[in-house]
């Protein structure tokens, strides 16, 4: 059992019957009335994120995520195809299951897929990836001088937000967990 005492961001309860990972939480002591805890929860089965209060004590029960490294292999126009590392078992995700993740996919990208009760929650990609511009407009001469972004497509589809000195073809580095331009790679 947890108790909100042992709350941490990324820790993932059952609530209702669902796994949830807490996103954010704050521990309140109003000057007034008794203590409570704010957090930030995703419901990692439905993808909605909730607030939710507790008040200090509570107890929930642990989420027993099963954690497996998988490689990307392919898309075949409807599922999202991966292979487990150990067993070489395939699984096809849908884009349900990828929930946003298939943005910054490249095929052979080692990811760990995580389980619940043998059902897919979610696919962790590694923090940061390398993709390539394949659409952007052109540089303006001067134009970055005064800062400002403009916005890329890359390789994978995903729409990014640049420097106005990225070119078509540049290799970029890339945020997965919030989409965001880090560097040229």
């Amino acid at each position: 059992m947890i108790d909100t005492s042992d709350f941490k961001t990324g820790l993932t309860i059952e609530l209702d019957g669902d796994p949830c990972k807490i996103v954010d939480f704050q521990h309140v002591k109003p000057g007034k009335g008794a203590a409570f805890v704010r957090t930030k929860i995703k419901n990692l089965k439905t993808g909605a994120s909730i607030e939710r209060t507790f008040r200090p004590g509570e107890k929930f029960q642990d989420a027993i995520m099963e954690r497996r490294q998988m490689q990307y292999l392919y898309f075949d126009g409807e599922s999202y195809v991966f292979m487990d590392n150990t067993t070489f078992d395939q699984e096809m995700l849908n884009e349900v299951q990828m929930s946003g993740a298939e943005k910054f996919l490249l095929e052979n990208m080692e990811c760990v897929v995580t389980y619940f009760k043998g059902e897919v929650m979610e696919v962790e990609l590694p923090n940061t990836v390398e993709l390539r511009v394949v659409e952007t407009e052109p540089v303006i001469k001067g134009g970055t001088v005064t800062g400002g972004n403009k916005p890329a497509v890359m390789e994978t589809g995903a729409v990014v937000q640049v420097p106005m000195f990225i070119e078509v073809d540049e290799v970029l580095r890339i945020d997965t967990r919030n989409g965001s331009y880090i560097e040229r790679a």
